[in-house]
């Protein structure tokens, strides 16, 4: 039986192992500081440290937003192995999507005539909207800021690492020749050895002005990662404005539907002007008993809907025991808990209008003990 054996040039090998022990001794003995090295100018080093900082950060940016992007791990090892071998990257039903489906079909098995699978088909529809402004967002994220950010990754940098290698190589190969230039004994091997360190920093020389042009080029690409950053942004905004009009949309919906329990649709603006309010008013020193209510009830009679109050207008209670609110006007109360409250106007002699949170509703004045009898306390 022939074996065929790779030719191995023996005197090649050996050179090149020399070659190799030799660099390690180089190397060690600077480590030890016993052996002359060559320093790098001061503006080469402020360039070098800004492309290990520029390196450093981009790929955290790259990893964080991918893992915002797609929070599934295994999702984005699959799509990288999917980008690596060219191939179209699977379809996939988002979290939301596979929500919505679980909706739309457990409203029509609870029955598409009753409120609740009408409402939940309308949400699960909502839902459906919502995850194809995901794939949306972030199909175009990718396009306008991650790929562009690992493009820039896997071709800049990785053509800066290789000519910095090559130009450390380089500056081991003067240290080494003026090493030789120290040693040699005799006229001839000074005369050699000065010839081969001439090369050997110009070689130097010219390889360190090279890396300093793509070390230089840093400036503009951080300048090309700003308008990439700020699509980025745009993008963000675009979606989250989409989504907030798909929510708007199915309040209105779930609103019209009606039932025994009306879906009471939520302001966002009168909930954020609350917010400011609370964080930014004092106490208005005003009592109970000038509120403006959006409507007017007689004095002994439960009031039909909850009353609009202004929030700087409401003061705080601690409920004495349970109540089950008896409808969708009233808000369901827990023992010990501390809400907001305020006077119906005119002033009616059962109820308070109350604020639970973001809910609101009528509360039985019996069930509260007022904490605020001398000062009003803003929300």
């Amino acid at each position: 039986m022939n074996i065929n054996l790779p030719n191995f040039n023996v005197k090649n090998l050996v050179k090149e192992a020399g070659s190799t022990i030799s660099r390690v001794v180089q190397l060690t003995e600077e480590k030890l500081g016993t052996t002359e090295r060559t320093e790098y100018d001061l503006h080469f080093q402020n360039l070098a440290e800004r492309a290990d900082v520029t390196k450093t950060w981009t790929e955290k940016l790259v990893r964080d937003t991918e893992s915002v992007l797609i929070p599934n791990p295994q999702n984005r090892v699959e799509d990288f192995i999917f980008e690596k071998i060219e191939k179209s990257k699977p379809k996939r039903l988002s979290n939301l999507e596979h929500l919505a489906l679980d909706m739309i079909e457990a409203g029509g098995d609870f029955g598409q005539d009753l409120p609740y699978g009408q409402a939940l088909i309308k949400a699960g529809q909502a839902e459906q909207k919502l995850g194809q402004c995901e794939h949306d967002f972030i199909a175009t994220s990718g396009i306008c800021f991650t790929q562009p950010l690992r493009k820039f990754l896997d071709g800049e940098m990785k053509t800066i690492g290789k000519e910095r290698g090559i130009l450390e190589s380089k500056r081991l190969d003067l240290d080494a020749c003026k090493n030789r230039v120290k040693k040699a004994r005799s006229m001839l091997g000074q005369q050699s050895a000065e010839r081969d360190l001439r090369v050997a920093q110009a070689e130097f020389d010219r390889q360190s002005e090279i890396t300093k042009l793509l070390l230089d080029g840093i400036s503009t690409s951080q300048a090309s990662h700003l308008r990439h950053l700020h699509a980025f942004i745009q993008t963000q905004v675009r979606y989250y404005k989409q989504c907030g009009d798909v929510m708007e949309q199915l309040q209105r919906e779930l609103a019209n539907l009606g039932g025994p329990t009306p879906y009471i649709p939520l302001d966002l603006n009168e909930a954020s002007a609350g917010s400011r309010s609370g964080s930014s008013s004092g106490p208005t020193g005003r009592g109970p008993g000038h509120n403006n209510a959006a409507n007017a009830v007689s004095s002994g009679h439960r009031p039909s809907q909850p009353l609009h109050v202004s929030s700087d207008q409401m003061q705080r209670a601690r409920v004495l025991c349970s109540y089950d609110a008896k409808d969708h006007t009233e808000l369901n109360l827990s023992a010990n808990e501390v809400i907001f409250v305020a006077e119906c106007s005119p002033v009616n002699e059962d109820y308070m209008y109350g604020k639970q949170g973001l809910m609101k509703g009528l509360v039985p004045r019996a069930f509260v003990e007022m904490l605020d009898e001398e000062h009003d306390v803003t929300l």
